[in-house]
């Protein structure tokens, strides 16, 4: 007899005494009832119940009603009745929402659960099948989460039978699909359980039994592993050496939820980090080379959140990883994988000898194909990938001979923030050359950028203002496209007032550029630009000194600002720049010190702040453009000080 908790189901003592002819009576009626319920005996008013909801539900089939009967027999039913109608649930397609629903609505769910607690191996295996399918609906999953289904079911995989495991991970796999679900696993201590699961010994030796619960261990972790406190749980659990023993296996179904959980847990540091020296890599580019593409989709995309590290661009790129990558760019009717593979190309090629790689494979023009009639997904990948081979100058001539500036200049427009900030920086790396900068002026690009810099993202603002610099150096008139844009100049300026340092930095390298053309400079000094980068000076991240220097030392040509600066209290935060150990600082800063030496006061501030002595280093250095502006501070200083010997004497 099946014995269930809360009084749902309980032996029934008058039917054990009547014996087995009884109990095959019982099933033989069932069987009837269930297969041929339209013809059966029930009597008028039945029909007409039926009938009447049926009126009042007509979207319901009768699939629905079939399926609500079965539950009645599993509440009353005994053992053999109750395992009856087990099997006789499972003929009905399941993955239909209507018949998930129908368990559902008659309390089925909460039957099937009791069932797992009983200590009838059919009853619970039976029920376990149902339960895996109809979980794929997400009220079930709720459900069976809101009646303690999942902590049940964690106690089952500490179970010896080997079916049992499998069905309840299996589970698990697909209840886990929500976060709240997620957190029950971990709290009833599933995470432990199921990476035990994962050891199943040499895998290309295990026998089928065992790969079959490694392969349902891995599916549940997969889904588990969507939340961070999960994958901190499966790695001090031990699961990461067990998941790198299942990627040698030879059997697709099971590297799928293998690579799958992998994949999801890249995206922390730690995993990365253990998948490059676990030997992973190499596992991942052998099986981005199988024909399977959910195992390519996989692969790539556990790649493109491992190539973040440069020791992993390098392994790619070592085990032959970047040929079939550049290969699987052709495979446009599959997005899911396109969004993994062009993923994975854009982060490997960060690493400049992925690119010359890359160069070989003719990657770039596959790449400038999927600029036209592709997701966002997968267009933020693609520039995101352009951006970085364009680094290398021949590679800015290649995506404008495959006529890939127009469709680049195109997607400024967008609104996919992710997709604005790898745009502009390709745009602003093509733009490096005169022939494609003139290509972007044409299409109306650097306005766009200049638009941009109005958007509430400080990453596109940034990249935004980064691109527009090589625009500016490389425009035939610049000074006049410049003046083009209404408001143009005042709102580059207002961006000063950014927190966001990076957007600091690109706007003081673009006011540098702009502050070549004499009109422009003029005009942003009337918006106010000196006591803006004057109030900047007190920095100390390096990239915005750097950028801030060279914007002094060109605004310091206009007037009278290099007065203005000194009145600003500029002087003395930009000598200590001096004692920064980077070199393009070093330069700017002596740059901008040279400028400001031509105004007496100024000189005195800077001999006052010791600026001498670490100039005199200075003068002596390989580079000219520093050894030049230190010498030509130290001479402003030393004239300075001479007037000041003469005129004690006269």
């Amino acid at each position: 007899m099946v014995s269930m908790k809360d009084g749902k189901q309980t032996p029934n003592s008058r039917r054990t005494s009547q014996g087995k002819s009884k109990e095959e009576k019982l099933s033989k009626q069932l069987d009837e009832k269930l297969y041929f319920s339209e013809s059966s005996s029930e009597s008028e008013d039945e029909e007409e119940s039926t009938d009447r909801r049926h009126e009042s539900n007509a979207d319901l089939p009768s699939e629905y009603w079939q399926i609500q009967k079965l539950v009645k027999y599993l509440k009353g039913g005994n053992q053999t009745a109750t395992i009856i109608a087990l099997v006789a649930m499972r003929d009905f397609n399941l993955q239909l929402e209507t018949c998930q629903l129908a368990i559902r609505d008659v309390g089925g769910l909460e039957v099937l659960i009791n069932l797992l607690e009983t200590n009838e191996l059919k009853c619970q295996i039976g029920s376990l099948k149902i339960l895996k399918d109809i979980s794929t609906n997400l009220q079930i999953r709720k459900t069976i989460v809101d009646l303690g289904g999942l902590q049940t079911m964690v106690k089952i995989l500490n179970s010896s039978n080997k079916e049992l495991k499998c069905l309840a991970a299996e589970t698990i796999s697909h209840v886990a699909r929500f976060r709240r679900a997620r957190r029950t696993v971990r709290q009833y201590g599933g995470i432990q359980q199921l990476v035990c699961l994962l050891n199943c010994g040499d895998v290309l030796k295990a026998p089928d039994f065992l790969i079959d619960v490694a392969r349902a261990g891995a599916l549940a972790l997969w889904s588990c592993s969507k939340s961070t406190k999960n994958k901190i749980a499966i790695k001090n659990a031990g699961g990461i050496p067990l998941l790198a023993k299942l990627l040698k296996s030879n059997n697709e179904n099971m590297l799928i939820p293998v690579v799958g959980t992998l994949q999801e847990c890249a995206q922390e540091p730690t995993y990365r980090s253990a998948i490059r020296t676990e030997g992973m890599v190499e596992d991942l580019v052998f099986n981005l080379k199988k024909e399977n593409a959910e195992l390519q989709r996989h692969c790539a995309s556990a790649i493109f959140k491992c190539a973040e590290d440069k020791e992993t661009r390098d392994l790619v790129r070592q085990y032959g990883g970047l040929e079939p990558l550049a290969t699987l760019l052709g495979n446009t009717d599959k997005k899911d994988l396109l969004v993994a593979v062009t993923g994975a190309v854009w982060k490997c090629a960060i690493s400049e000898e992925n690119v010359l790689v890359f160069q070989e494979l003719k990657a770039i023009e596959q790449l400038v194909v999927l600029l036209n009639n592709q997701p966002e997904e997968v267009l933020i990948n693609v520039v995101g990938a352009l951006g970085e081979c364009a680094k290398i100058p021949i590679n800015r001539a290649a995506i404008r001979k495959a006529n890939g500036i127009s469709p680049m200049v195109g997607l400024l427009t967008g609104t996919n923030q992710q997709l604005l900030v790898n745009v502009t920086k390709a745009v602003g790396k093509c733009a490096m050359e005169q022939e494609n900068m003139a290509i972007v002026d044409r299409l109306d690009g650097v306005r766009l950028l200049w638009s941009l810099l109005k958007n509430p993202n400080p990453e596109v603002q940034s990249s935004a203002a980064w691109a527009i610099c090589p625009c500016i150096e490389n425009a035939k008139d610049a000074g006049e496209m410049v003046r083009s844009f209404v408001g143009g100049l005042e709102l580059i300026v207002s961006l000063l007032k950014s927190e966001e340092t990076e957007v600091l930095a690109s706007v003081c390298a673009a006011i540098a550029n702009i502050a070549k053309d004499e009109e422009n400079l003029a005009v942003i000094t009337d918006h106010g630009v000196v006591p803006m980068l004057a109030k900047l000076t007190h920095t100390s991240d390096d990239r915005l000194r750097h950028h801030l220097a060279e914007a002094i030392a060109r605004c310091c040509t206009w007037g009278n600002n290099r007065v203005a600066f000194g009145q600003a209290g500029a002087v003395a935060p930009l000598v200590d720049y001096l004692n920064s150990k980077n070199s393009d600082v070093h330069r700017a800063t002596a740059k901008a010190l040279f400028q400001l030496s031509r105004d007496p006061k100024n000189c005195i501030a800077m001999h006052e702040s010791l600026v001498v002595e670490s100039l005199v280093k200075m003068v002596g250095s390989k580079d000219d453009v520093l050894q030049e502006a230190a010498a030509g501070s130290l001479a402003n200083i030393r004239k300075l000080a001479l007037a000041n010997e003469k005129a004690k004497y006269h």
